[in-house]
């Protein structure tokens, strides 16, 4: 971040814009994984295409297969069958080595992986391309039409600035503000690193108001206000299942399995969700404003001439609303609702999205042009690649056979108790936030197993994939464990130190309240009928 320009005027909200914002240097632990990510995906590939035996691989039990890899083992034959199983795990194996390590861009590593499973003959050629054309992949790209309708008309920056002067009168409030403010934008926008773009100018001028300016000029207020940020900003986008592509990936999954019928409705997902996500963000608040870092006296009162008068100015300087924000407005408004009422209209949330996106892009009543908008094409191409994994799951059950494997050989019988697959599956999809860079991995390798467990062991399929389906968004612990976890931390409010000690107690948290959330509500619901200890 540009020192000078902040030393000059901290309140000014176009100094903190994204652009302004330098590159986050590498540690040499990471540098370190990027040099050793190819040859080690190399080699893993190599042994476990042509090396390793994995016996569970060679002898497949067709009664434990889904309805898609029963017929691919029918078409193939054994042999054949279990050959691209083979070549699925060296390839995702692979994958992974090269995601975690980011040796290489990711989205060249999707496109990697799509083309080493078409050439090893996982999925068939078309299929794999197809994946570009999925409907999640089009609810992603349709709701960046739509934030970005929010941020040409300045709708979500005068919501989130009147906001914050309208009932920002002392340092409590102006938290319950920025809670406030994140759970309305996840209703709209899909994608958490836009929410940051969007507000971290304005939560960037309230801390310089209270006297944080990052660098040799920490506090407490600083510390709290961006890391509570960071935690709302992913949690919040968990409320909603369209407040992510990771989280719309999981319902997805799911309904597959269950052969689609049971399909996520919005308010199916939000009324599990979101009063966790409040709960979580408010114990947050608790443990990090009372716990490890209290706002002192002195803190909490403005430090600077002018205090939060300056936001006011801005809010000023934008002007009544104008005609053009009513109508994006309005937009978003019925989008919501024909997304909260798709179990009575039977519209698909894709389809919805696809009516607002058009509204917005037409000539003369719309609101943005093309060039207007702006897609992120590296992480569409990312998720594509992801997606094709999926699919190669489908056909081969590989997470399927492992489960059954791994659980065979430690010893699990079919009479296994809940609680222990429950807490095992829970703990380590919240844990692995740790160490994978991506929620969409993160999805597409625990989900699977989840519904695989469940299967195996006679299992209602929500009653584990959905507890962890809920998980999906814990990824805040260390800077590099999601975009705008980095993206805030450039900003030097806070240390390495200061996140991994208030993220890794929020994960311990996290993992406490999905398990009491499972014995109470989630059970009223019907979705875990016997609690986790029933």
């Amino acid at each position: 971040m540009n020192k000078d320009d902040i030393e000059s005027d901290p309140l000014n909200t176009n100094n903190y814009r994204i652009e302004k914002l330098p590159p986050r240097k590498k540690s040499g632990f990471e540098r370190g994984m990027e040099l050793v990510g190819i040859p080690l995906a190399i080699i893993a590939f190599l042994l476990l295409l042509y090396v390793v035996d994995l016996p569970f691989l060679h002898s497949i039990d067709p009664a434990i297969l889904g309805t898609r890899a029963t017929a691919r083992l029918l078409e193939l034959g054994t042999a054949e069958f279990s050959q691209i199983n083979v070549a699925m795990l060296a390839v995702f194996i692979a994958g992974i080595i090269l995601w975690i390590t980011e040796a290489i861009p990711n989205y060249l590593t999707s496109l990697l992986v799509i083309l080493a499973l078409i050439l090893t003959g996982v999925i068939p050629e078309r299929e794999a391309y197809a994946q570009l054309g999925h409907p999640v992949m089009w609810l992603n790209i349709l709701s960046f039409i739509l934030a970005s309708m929010l941020v040409k008309t300045d709708v979500a920056k005068r919501f989130a600035i009147w906001s914050v002067v309208t009932f920002g009168r002392n340092t409590t409030s102006i938290f319950v503000c920025f809670i406030v403010i994140n759970i309305v934008l996840s209703l709209f926008i899909s994608a958490t690193t836009a929410k940051a773009t969007i507000l971290l100018p304005i939560f960037m001028v309230v801390a310089a108001v209270y006297g944080a300016r990052g660098g040799k000029q920490k506090n407490n207020f600083g510390r709290n206000l961006l890391l509570q940020n960071l935690y709302q900003i992913n949690i919040a986008a968990g409320a909603f299942i369209t407040g992510s592509g990771a989280n719309l990936l999981a319902g997805s999954l799911i309904a597959g399995a269950m052969l689609w019928e049971a399909d996520f409705a919005y308010y199916r997902w939000m009324e599990a969700a979101l009063p966790l996500a409040i709960i979580n963000i408010l114990l947050a608040w608790f443990i990090g404003s009372k716990v490890f870092f209290r706002v002192r006296k002195e803190e909490s009162v403005p430090q600077l001439e002018g205090g939060l008068d300056r936001l006011r100015e801005e809010l000023a300087s934008m002007g009544a609303m104008r005609f053009i924000e009513y109508k994006a407005v309005l937009i978003l408004v019925v989008v919501l609702g024909l997304w909260v009422t798709d179990s009575y209209h039977d519209i698909s949330k894709t389809s919805v999205a696809f009516m607002g996106a058009i509204v917005a892009l037409m000539p003369g009543i719309g609101i943005v042009k093309w060039n207007d908008v702006d897609i992120p094409w590296h992480l569409m191409l990312f998720s594509a690649g992801a997606y094709t994994l999926g699919a190669g799951f489908t056909v081969t059950d590989l997470p399927n056979l492992v489960v059954d494997a791994a659980f065979t050989a430690m010893g699990f019988s079919d009479e296994s108790p809940f609680s222990v697959l429950f807490l095992s599956l829970t703990g380590l999809m919240i844990f692995s936030s740790l160490v994978f860079q991506s929620k969409t991995m993160r999805t597409l390798v625990f989900i699977p197993i989840a519904i695989g467990t469940a299967q195996k062991f006679g299992y209602p399929i929500l009653s584990l994939a959905l507890p962890v389906a809920l998980l999906i968004e814990h990824v805040y612990a260390l800077p590099f464990n999601s975009k705008p976890a980095a993206l805030l931390y450039v900003t030097d409010h806070y240390s390495w130190r200061d996140t991994a000690k208030f993220g890794v107690t929020m994960l311990f948290i996290a993992w406490g309240m999905i398990i009491v959330w499972a014995e109470t509500w989630m059970k009223w619901l019907g979705y875990t009928p016997n609690g986790v200890f029933g």
